[in-house]
């Protein structure tokens, strides 16, 4: 298993949270990615989103549930590319 982690960043899903929100048609923005994590009781503004994407905010694990969730795509591939 190939697993892209990158020094310095400071978790590996990432560029697969942005990945999702950009192929997702329509495209998600951070903002409605911040609203859907939120019915999902998550409160992770614009801006943290921002610094997910970019490796420089840790997550929780109960965070990528919900980005799972909110992103429809599985666990599995958020963490590993599969």
């Amino acid at each position: 298993m190939k697993i892209y982690w990158h020094q310095g960043s400071k978790n590996i899903i990432g560029r697969r949270v942005k990945e999702a929100r950009l192929k997702s048609k329509p495209i998600i923005t951070q903002a409605d990615l911040s609203a859907r994590l939120e019915t999902f009781g998550l409160k992770i503004d614009r801006v943290s989103i921002s610094k997910i994407e970019s490796g420089d905010r840790f997550v929780a694990d109960y965070e990528v549930v919900g980005f799972a969730k909110a992103l429809k795509v599985s666990l599995d591939w958020l963490l590993s590319g599969k």
